[in-house]
């Protein structure tokens, strides 16, 4: 009678310990971090390329999926613009909200969000929507350090 005891014992305590709850950050509804990718976005839709470099770190990386490795931000914005080239009436809907999240975990700083981008060819005039999420990663200082775009952008060909 003691060994089943002692057995559910030692079930109890260790199912309890590992079903504890433990916090690993914050997540965020309002936060400067959003109003920076906010600003990013409108700096990107008003084809303003020097006030989207103010935003991001000198060092910082852009990915997005399809691309082999990130790139440095100066090509990212000089990709970015090259969209109106192609496309007019670029235009992007944000789904739901954004969160920051706050990791305790290397203190990371990650701002989530997702939307839909529209862009009318000007080749076609058919109109282009991608779904997506993005991740924008914080330093310190406040500046995008990496941002990366989940989504299926291969269908903005540029021709």
């Amino acid at each position: 009678m003691r060994r089943i005891i002692l057995t559910a014992s030692l079930f109890i305590l260790v199912f309890t310990g590992f079903s504890q709850e433990e916090k690993n950050g914050t997540i965020y509804i309002k936060h400067p971090y959003i109003q920076i990718v906010d600003k990013s976005n409108k700096a990107y839709l008003d084809n303003d390329m020097a006030t989207a470099k103010q935003i991001y770190s000198d060092t910082a990386r852009f990915w997005i999926s399809g691309m082999p490795k990130p790139i440095p931000i100066a090509d990212a914005l000089k990709m970015w613009s090259g969209d109106f080239t192609y496309y007019d009436s670029i235009r992007i809907k944000t789904v739901g909200y954004p969160d920051y999240l706050n990791y305790i975990d290397g203190d990371q700083k990650v701002v989530q969000s997702w939307g839909t981008w529209f862009g009318k060819s000007k080749k076609t005039g058919n109109t282009l929507r991608i779904d997506f999420v993005q991740f924008d990663n914080f330093n310190n200082d406040g500046k995008i350090t990496f941002e990366s775009l989940y989504g299926d952008f291969s269908q903005m060909k540029k021709n």
